[in-house]
C-alpha cells in the first residue's frame, strides 16, 4: 500500500507529529480499552463461552498497556477525552445492544466493525511507524485476527438466525466507521496514513468477514453501500 510519507522523511519529534499522535494514540489506547470491556460484556452474555472471552480481554488490556508505552516513547500525552468522543457511537450502540441481549449486534460492533477498523489502521500505521511502536503494534496485529475469528465462527455457526439482525446492526454502525475515519483524517495524514489506503483495508477485511460467515459477494456490496454512503 502506497504510503504519503517513508519512515525516514517522519520526524516522530516534531510537535506537529506530537500533536496529531497524541489523538491517535489516544484513539488505540481507548479502543483496546473498549474492546476488553465489551468481551467482558459478551462473556456475561455468552456463559458457554466465558473462558475464551475473558482471555480475549484479556488480550486486549495488554494491548493497551502497549500503545500506553508507545505514547511514552515519543513523551506524548494522549488525548483520551477525544478518544471517548471518537468511541461515543458504537459504545452507545453496543451498551444499548447488550442491555437488549442482542448478542448478534454485540458481536458485530466488537468482533467485526471494530476489529477490522483496528486491523485496517495498524496494517496501514506500521510502514510509517517508530522502531518501537512498530514493533508493539506488529505484535497486536496478529491478536487482532484471533478476535476477529472469534466473531467470525460464531456468527457462522448461527448465520440464519443472525441474518436478520446482523443486516440491521450493519446499518446502524457501518455509517459510524466512516465518520470516524472523516474525524481522524488530518491526524492520519501527518502520521503518514492516508485515508484512502484505511478505506480501502478496511473494506477488504469488513468484505471478507461477511462472505466467511455466509454472505453472498450481492449481499456484501449491498451491506458496505450503508458505510460509503456516509464517507
Amino acid at each position: 500500500m502506497q504510503q504519503v510519507a517513508a519512515t525516514s522523511e517522519i520526524d516522530f519529534h516534531s510537535e506537529t507529529y506530537k500533536d496529531a499522535y497524541s489523538r491517535i494514540n489516544a484513539i488505540v489506547i481507548e479502543g483496546e480499552q473498549e474492546a476488553y470491556e465489551n468481551y467482558i460484556r459478551l462473556a456475561q452474555m455468552l456463559p458457554n463461552l466465558k473462558d475464551e472471552l475473558i482471555r480475549l480481554s484479556k488480550m486486549e488490556n495488554r494491548h493497551k498497556k502497549g500503545f500506553e508505552a508507545c505514547g511514552r516513547n515519543l513523551q506524548v500525552t494522549p488525548d483520551m477525552q477525544f478518544a471517548r468522543e471518537f468511541f461515543s457511537g458504537l459504545h452507545q450502540n453496543f451498551q444499548q445492544a447488550a442491555s437488549a441481549g442482542q448478542v448478534v449486534t454485540c458481536l458485530l460492533i466488537q468482533s467485526l466493525i471494530i476489529e477490522c477498523f483496528a486491523i485496517a489502521a495498524y496494517n496501514i500505521y506500521i510502514p510509517c511507524a517508530d522502531d518501537f511502536a512498530r514493533k508493539i503494534t506488529e505484535g497486536v496485529v496478529k491478536d487482532e485476527y484471533t478476535h476477529l475469528n472469534f466473531g467470525e465462527v460464531w456468527l457462522k455457526d448461527n448465520f440464519e438466525q443472525s441474518k436478520a439482525e446482523l443486516e440491521a446492526a450493519n446499518r446502524q454502525n457501518l455509517p459510524i466507521v466512516w465518520q470516524m475515519l472523516n474525524k481522524v483524517e488530518d491526524d492520519a495524514r501527518v502520521l503518514g496514513m492516508e485515508k484512502d489506503a484505511l478505506v480501502e483495508d478496511f473494506m477488504i477485511q469488513y468484505g471478507e468477514t461477511l462472505a466467511n460467515i455466509g454472505f453472498s459477494t450481492r449481499d456484501i456490496m449491498r451491506l458496505s453501500a450503508y458505510g460509503l454512503q456516509a464517507a
